[in-house]
């Protein structure tokens, strides 16, 4: 299958994006082991006119310079001292906005997440979850400002869209200090897919 095209992310409509990314495929091969699921839950965030986001009010780091530049990189950084997230940078140069993969659906390599999450058997909660996500997948700070079309970690269209009745919009996760803005329905999952984290109503 077809990695997504560079032009793909370079959409400077991050919500458009965020539903996009809805039932494409992330892989990633680390140490020769292959690892790959369904995309089914995301979040977008807007850049320098979003309170939740890393590049508010046009912060610029040397955490946050990869958002700044062209859509089609990974973002990766540690949240609490423990999980790596995984961003997908978009949007063209100058504009840092991002979407975050929240959960996939496993597909490829299952044995190998299992091993990485230290589970015996396959259940939801091995990719549900930012965090859980980039345990399984091997996803670390190593990943960050990769392109997303190299051999390292990339994405494909498998041609899956969902239904717009079957995506649901709602408030993002653990976005408490961004006051008003916690409350913008800028998190989108696919209804009733047991690899979302919670809630997924």
């Amino acid at each position: 299958m077809p990695k997504l095209a560079y032009s793909f992310y370079q959409n400077a409509e991050v919500n458009d994006l965020a539903v996009q990314l809805l039932g494409k495929l992330l892989f990633t091969r680390i140490g020769g082991e292959l690892t790959g699921g369904i995309i089914v839950e995301t979040e977008a965030y807007k850049g320098i006119e979003d309170k939740a986001s890393h590049a508010y009010g046009g912060r610029f780091t040397n955490r946050t310079q990869v958002m700044y530049e062209e859509g089609g990189l990974s973002y990766v950084y540690l949240c609490y001292g423990i999980h790596h997230l995984f961003n997908v940078v978009t949007a063209p140069k100058g504009i840092p906005h991002a979407v975050l993969i929240r959960g996939i659906e496993p597909v490829t390599g299952i044995d190998v997440m299992l091993r990485r999450r230290n589970m015996l058997l396959l259940k939801p909660n091995i990719t549900a979850g930012p965090g859980a996500l980039s345990k399984a997948m091997g996803i670390d700070k190593d990943l960050n400002a990769k392109d997303l079309s190299g051999e390292e970690i990339w994405i494909e269209d498998n041609g899956i869209v969902f239904p717009n009745d079957q995506i649901v919009s709602s408030v993002r996760v653990g976005v408490d200090y961004a006051g008003d803005h916690a409350l913008l329905p800028w998190r989108y999952y696919v209804k009733g897919n047991k690899f979302v984290s919670k809630p997924n109503k």
